[in-house]
């Protein structure tokens, strides 16, 4: 079975998942891109497939009513963003350490993107 390993930038808060990794989406929403920085691509997760060590420094911030958002508290890194009435857990693209065999699929809520960028690899854009 595969395993896939991330960290965050200090290396507080690692984490390892069991099995391919589905393709991920880029999401351009206005909460997305100020949590990360830019516009934020992670690959939704079961639970069950995600093992974090590290716990302790993980920090997370209810972004909305159904929505955490969890990053290193010490470093920053933004690591997962979590729909607490889900069973599955998105995991930030950027925060793997090994090779991920996967690639973006889609972009969502385009309709909120950046005004500094244009998206045009031609993958499909949802305008939410």
């Amino acid at each position: 079975m595969t395993i896939h390993q991330g960290s965050c930038l200090c290396g507080n808060v690692t984490f390892a998942i069991k099995g391919d990794l589905p393709p991920p989406s880029a999401c351009h929403c206005t909460a997305c891109r100020k949590h990360s920085g830019h516009f934020e691509a992670s690959v939704d997760i079961p639970r069950s497939a995600l093992t974090v060590t590290g716990e302790a420094f993980v920090g997370w911030y209810q972004s909305s009513e159904k929505v955490r958002r969890g990053f290193c508290k010490t470093c920053g890194s933004t690591l997962f963003w979590d729909p607490i009435f889900h069973d599955w857990t998105a995991v930030a693209m950027g925060a793997f350490d090994t090779p991920t065999h996967t690639k973006i699929a889609q972009h969502i809520f385009v309709s909120e993107k950046g005004d500094y960028y244009d998206i045009a690899d031609g993958l499909p854009q949802n305008q939410s």
